[in-house]
């Protein structure tokens, strides 16, 4: 084994040890009242109850195509596979598939446990009077830092193992198809349950019955603080996950198959990523402990307390990348192209909180929007959502440029790395969020004091920033690591130039533009559904049940928490079966050049669309709590209700359909660098 492998280990360990440490620490505090325990334990149970039921469906799905990878790739039963089928007679590729399926699972699981606990223990925490924003802060921060080191350990522990066991980069993306497979069936999954539970409370309670999003007779609202946890702890869990293992194996990929322009041996260049990684996972650990902040603090002053923990980490990753290089005497450009990575990671976050943050006037302006009512506020986030784009968009391409310039198609792979680094504690601003979310909910709910409220209020105002700048950062990771995959499988099937003046090419970059708008479309549209089963639901229970209104009887929660759940394992499976089946069926129909066609067509429009929605969602979102701040008309205003209409559309933009299309771009690619043998001739 060699050192950086056993470096690699080292670090893995290291994180799931301090994942360990951090749980210790969350559950060590205060969890309330005997009313704060009740809400507690049922977002607990419907959490969990939500969790197993897709996790068992999954499974079945996950086992067919391990059994399809073994007979087409392992074991090669068409005699398509030049090779031919594994010497060793055991299906590899087909186990580093499972390995990395059980892995996504593995980390979504771990976040959502440990955030169904600290949600209680936050609300708690933020009734201290002399310091409860920090304590509160610390409280979220730390569940959501359980979640991002648990996320890189996992990941890289198995991407390490896999190269031990296996060596071969070809069959190590079977580990990264697993990852993608679960991830994106876990953010679809459970951005349907989230947004239908949010958008029942949101348009019956608030709207039109005019309660407080989380006030204990609105039937759905268990069900919504239910779904932060399987849609915006699970999902992203499982999201980034993959993100993180992609990049790692399409670099890995690209080294092996000599894409690099670098005077370093391939063996070293195969395994800088792991290096990388590692000390990505040291800086982050030793970021999370600079995060905190002082009673009373602006929205700046919260946004700037989490940022010393990402630029120290980043610091401390680039400090640890050079001296590894000059230690190694490895060629210095690899610093350079980690940089580049790190850098634009930072400008496409950055560019996200600014469209998004009511700190700034783009979500400010939209919310004065809101004085003429629902329509203006709907045009003006649409337009900003489009025009949120161009940042991202020119980052990623003067990123692209550099990199390539720095180490050819291997230096664009690397700069996903870079990017991805610090995950460990970019992960846990984002995942924090949730938590927050929770806490405000259980804080009304359990009757608190309303500055508890107005505490935790801060930070989930934070928590939406701060979750598009991690959308953000994912999708221009994303854009980066796809192009890696594409450039790994254009060398799998031996085809340099993808011309688009080819008919069968033409024809596939059409149908990989089309496949992101289906895609978004079909999970838009399973929202809606699901979101009219929960508001007909609501609707009845304050129609029929006698007293809930009055707060004398109590509200059904388990009746709309099941139709969540329904609803979500219903219409997760179609999208993404497209996913998977639409790069097999162009790959076999029209051949490789049409699937480069494909890839290329799905990483133009998918990134921009989904930049596109998750700001939209980002910004409608926080121009509603900038109102319900006392700005604009204020809580229970006409401006208000047009401002909850906005961010009742923006929902899905911004936590269903937005952040699943990241995992789209790399799971058909990684789909055709794995089945890419299969497609020649």
């Amino acid at each position: 084994m060699d050192n950086i492998q056993i470096i690699a280990l080292a670090a893995s360990l290291l994180s799931l040890l301090f994942a360990v440490f951090l749980t210790r620490n969350v559950l060590s505090h205060d969890t309330g009242n005997d009313q704060v325990k009740f809400i507690g334990k049922a977002i607990q149970n419907g959490a969990m109850a939500f969790l197993s039921r897709e996790y068992r469906v999954l499974a079945i799905f996950v086992l067919v195509v391990a059994v399809v990878i073994a007979a087409l790739i392992d074991f090669d039963l068409l005699g398509r596979m030049p090779n031919g089928a594994t010497d060793s007679g055991i299906p590899q590729t087909a186990i580093a598939y499972l390995v990395g399926a059980v892995g996504s699972g593995l980390a979504g699981f771990i976040g959502m446990s440990i955030a169904v606990r600290a949600n209680t223990r936050t609300a708690v925490a933020a009734q201290n009077k002399e310091n409860g924003l920090n304590a509160g802060l610390r409280v979220a921060f730390n569940s959501g830092a359980v979640m991002g080191v648990s996320v890189v350990g996992i990941a890289l522990l198995g991407v390490t193992l896999m190269f031990v066991a296996f060596t071969d980069a070809s069959i190590v993306a079977g580990f990264g198809f697993g990852a993608s497979s679960i991830a994106l069936f876990a953010r679809v999954g459970g951005g349907i349950y989230t947004k239908a539970a949010d958008v029942g409370a949101d348009l019956v309670g608030k709207v039109e019955q005019g309660i407080p999003e989380d006030d204990p007779r609105n039937p759905a609202t268990i069900a919504d603080n239910v779904g932060d946890n399987v849609g915006d702890v699970a999902g992203m869990g499982a999201d980034l996950f993959e993100s993180y293992v992609g990049s790692i194996i399409a670099t890995v990929a690209l080294a092996a198959a000599g894409a690099s322009t670098l005077s370093t041996g391939e063996s070293e260049l195969i395994l800088f990523p792991l290096l990388v990684s590692s000390i990505g996972i040291d800086a982050s650990i030793i970021g999370t402990f600079l995060v905190r902040t002082g009673e009373g603090a602006s929205m700046g002053r919260l946004l700037w307390s989490l940022r010393i923990g990402i630029f120290s980490s980043g610091a401390l990753v680039l400090i640890g990348t050079a001296a590894a290089i000059l230690l190694l005497e490895l060629d210095f450009n690899l610093f350079w192209v980690v940089l580049v990575g790190l850098v634009a990671g930072q400008l496409i976050g950055t560019a996200s909180e600014y469209y998004t943050s009511y700190e700034y006037s783009p979500t400010r302006k939209l919310a004065e929007q809101a004085e003429t009512g629902p329509a203006t506020i709907m045009i003006g986030g649409l337009g900003l959502g489009m025009v949120s784009t161009v940042i991202p968009g020119l980052v990623v391409i003067v990123a692209m440029y550099a990199a390539y310039q720095l180490a050819d198609l291997y230096g664009v792979a690397l700069a996903a790395v870079g990017m991805l680094s610090t995950l460990g504690i970019t992960l846990a601003t984002d995942a924090y969020g949730p938590v927050a979310d929770n806490a405000g909910g259980i804080a009304e709910q359990a009757g608190m004091d309303p500055d508890v409220r107005e505490r935790t209020d801060a930070l989930d105002s934070l928590g939406n920033t701060t979750a598009a700048t991690g959308k953000g950062f994912a999708i221009g990771s994303a854009v980066l690591t796809a192009l890696a995959l594409m450039a790994a499988y254009s060398n799998t099937v031996n085809v340099s130039v993808f011309n688009i003046m080819d008919l069968n090419v033409m024809m596939g970059l059409i149908i990989g533009s089309i496949t992101p708008f289906l895609f978004s479309a079909l999970t838009m549209q399973a929202v809606g559904r699901a979101a009219y089963e929960m508001v007909q639901e609501v609707r009845r229970q304050f129609r029929e049940i006698t007293g809930l209104m009055e707060g004398t009887a109590e509200a059904d929660y388990a009746r709309a928490v099941d139709i969540s759940t329904r609803s979500a394992m219903r219409e997760m499976i179609l999208p993404g079966i497209i996913a998977i089946a639409v790069p097999i069926v162009v790959g076999v129909v029209l051949g490789p050049e049409a699937l480069g066609g494909v890839l290329i067509g799905s990483i133009a429009t998918g990134f921009l669309f989904a930049i596109m929605m998750a700001n939209a969602g980002g910004a409608w979102d926080n121009a509603k709590k900038y109102i319900e701040a006392g700005n604009v008309g204020g809580k229970g205003s006409e401006q208000h209700s047009a401002a909850v209409v906005g961010d009742t559309v923006g929902d899905p933009f911004k936590d269903t359909s937005g952040p699943a299309l990241n995992i789209l771009l790399k799971l058909m690619t990684i789909v055709a660098l794995v089945f890419g043998p299969l497609f020649i001739g």
